[in-house]
């Protein structure tokens, strides 16, 4: 199955460069892999070393749970299968658990380190140590001392982060000296952890047992796994920060042998990735020289057109001037460059001069695919360019990929059905208060519930597209991709079945454009798999022989979790104020997603809020540039 990664525009050139050049900001080595696969099939390439060559005793090694070892747990369960590894000779010590938490419950780190790795190689069951989340309280704290004596000097520990830099259950504030203990989770780490209990805060543990941060540092050898843009600020946090205790994942600055692996998405905002020329010689391409001049702006806080050759020169890109100067000449083709992506027709112009826009005139009118990974992503992503697409008289159809039923609170299922009561519909009240009684915590949802809340998304998506004038009958396609359809938070394998349904769409619309999400930071997931299913149908198509395919093009919108930067951007599509407001209403019509989401992330606000601040702030990195001033701007990246 494809895997999908930003395309690269330019960077560093890391051939022939020492090592020492490399990481020369990193207090903690980073090894940067093109994807998580990648990234974990060397991990357990040393795993499976380390194990080899310990031959006079059990190799100790701590393992964690979670979303971020599944795909080297992957590995490791096959390399046992095709005989590569056995874990006879192997001693696993897990890091946390829930607590009070019985081991045979399906949330429990107990039953997922088992599901996902243990009950699948020869591991000696007294080789497995899991805290006990049954203790009694008067006899846990006894119970973590000797835990943390099994824990301690591990000969390798491989660990996740928590995107405030967590480690295991270790919260901002951690000493680094802590040991094995009870913690009392954080309203906002029970917010994060109910995402496994169905987003159902009441049955979420309210503690956990956890080996603390001085524990963990006594390992021979750490290794500490980062995937996603979400963790991005974290790595750099961890890898160029100072040793911070509201950054727990810091003290590994004082460890002697540990070493981040990150990908590509993980890894980009290290300077080695952000600002490379700081660093060593760089590959220049176009994109890659406006990236540089943009970031100089920023860091000297002027405009382009008033950057002198001493703002270059002081800060490392001289190189670019050398290569590519004078200076002056750059600033202009940056500002022209910057200027022609700006655009107030997303469709392009019909019968105007194409030749500095970024789509081309014609065809006019074109046919329009929005791919939406929720109901509601089109509108908080690019409702703005939405609604001038459709004003401006193009076919704009849209897409719902997924279901969004698991994001829909009980609460709000009952007061529809009260609604339909009050209105003189059948009374379903009491027989839908019976199916949400019957749901058991970390179980998938019941069927008939999942559908009336499957039920509820389509209806507000509809009336969103209904508010500015699109056909919600003809031009909304609710695809319902089976991968979604779990029932609860942990998705099923995105399949051939989920290819086929969007192949089936695009072969009835062919469209000239196709837009679809790129903002890779989805705590969720979903918008990722949405995308690579996307972008699969279309490679199959093209491989099929389409005709059409070859003239389409496809644009990635961010916005629902962060937004461009503009060193990427290929298309600016300004809101004026009443643009602004016509996509908050649209927003609006979600009405379940508002105040009480399930799965909001760990930004409190609401999507409208977000929305608009990422737009307006995108607004305002133009105007600071030398741009002309907008109420608001969308972007987006051509991907081709």
């Amino acid at each position: 199955m494809m895997k999908f990664n930003l395309p690269k525009e330019g960077g560093l050139i890391e051939k022939d460069l020492p090592k020492g050049i490399l990481h020369s900001f990193e207090k903690v080595g980073v090894e940067i892999y093109e994807d998580d696969a990648a990234a974990s099939l060397q991990i357990a390439e040393i795993i499976s070393e380390a194990v080899k060559a310990c031959t006079d005793r059990p190799f100790r090694l701590g393992l964690t749970t979670g979303r971020t070892p599944v795909s080297l747990y992957n590995i490791l369960s096959r390399k046992y299968a095709d005989g590569e590894i056995s874990f006879k000779n192997v001693e696993v010590i897990s890091i946390d658990e829930y607590y009070p938490f019985g081991k045979n419950d399906r949330q429990s780190r107990n039953f997922r380190l088992h599901e996902a790795l243990l009950d699948k190689v020869d591991i000696p069951q007294e080789n497995i140590h899991i805290p006990d989340g049954t203790v009694p309280q008067d006899k846990v704290s006894a119970y973590c001392a000797e835990y943390d004596k099994i824990a301690r000097d591990l000969d390798l520990l491989v660990i996740g982060v928590g995107e405030q830099g967590q480690l295991g259950f270790n919260e901002a504030g951690s000493s680094e000296k802590s040991r094995t203990r009870t913690v009392r989770l954080s309203y906002q780490s029970r917010k994060r952890q109910a995402k496994n209990f169905n987003g159902d805060m009441a049955s979420t543990p309210a503690a956990a047992i956890t080996i603390g941060l001085g524990t963990m540092l006594s390992a021979k050898k750490v290794i500490l796994m980062a995937w996603g843009e979400g963790k991005a600020a974290t790595v750099k946090a961890v890898a160029e920060g100072t040793v911070d205790p509201s950054c727990p994942a810091s003290f590994l600055q004082l460890h002697d042998d540990a070493t981040i692996f990150a990908e590509t998405n993980s890894a980009a905002m290290l300077t080695r990735v952000e600002a490379p020329w700081l660093v060593g010689p760089c590959e220049w391409n176009k994109k890659f020289i406006r990236k540089a001049v943009v970031w100089l702006c920023q860091t000297v806080h002027k405009p382009i057109l008033k950057l002198t050759e001493k703002d270059y020169l002081e800060n490392s890109l001289g190189e670019l001037i050398e290569l590519y100067g004078p200076y002056h000449k750059i600033n202009i083709e940056v500002f022209n460059d910057l200027q022609h992506t700006i655009t107030g027709w997303p469709g392009g112009k019909p019968n105007a001069d194409d030749s500095t826009r970024p789509v081309p005139a014609a065809p006019y009118p074109k046919t329009v695919l929005i791919f939406s990974p929720h109901p509601d992503d089109d509108v908080i992503s690019m409702g703005g360019t939405f609604i001038r697409l459709v004003s401006q008289g193009h076919d704009v159809h849209v897409a719902y990929e997924t279901s969004g039923n698991v994001a829909v609170h009980d609460d709000v299922v009952l007061q529809h059905m009260d609604a339909a009561y009050q209105l003189g519909f059948a009374d379903k009240f009491d027989e839908v208060k019976a199916l949400v009684d019957s749901k058991i915590p970390g179980e998938p949802e019941p069927r008939a519930l999942l559908d009336i809340k499957g039920a509820i998304r389509r209806s507000e998506a509809r009336g969103a597209v209904r508010s500015f004038g699109l056909n919600d009958k003809t031009n909304a396609h609710f695809l319902n991709l089976p991968f979604y359809e779990s029932g609860g938070v942990k998705k099923l394998p995105r399949s051939q079945a989920d290819i086929d349904i969007i192949k089936a769409l695009l072969e009835r619309l062919k469209p000239d454009m196709i837009f679809m999400a790129g903002d890779l930071a989805d705590p969720h997931g979903t918008h990722r798999v949405c995308t690579e299913a996307a972008l699969e149908a279309l490679e199959q198509l093209r491989g099929e022989g389409a005709p059409w395919i070859g003239k389409t093009h496809v644009w990635l919108y961010r916005g629902a979790w962060m937004e461009w930067e503009l060193g990427r951007v290929d298309m600016a599509v300004p809101l004026s104020p009443d643009e602004m407001i016509k996509k908050r209403h649209a927003i609006f019509r979600h009405l379940s997603q508002k105040d009480i989401v399930p799965f909001p992330g760990d930004d409190p606000r609401e999507f409208w809020q977000r929305a608009e601040e990422r737009t307006q702030n995108t607004a305002r990195l133009y105007d600071e540039l030398g741009m002309a001033e907008y109420q608001a701007i969308e972007v987006f990246l051509k991907l081709f």
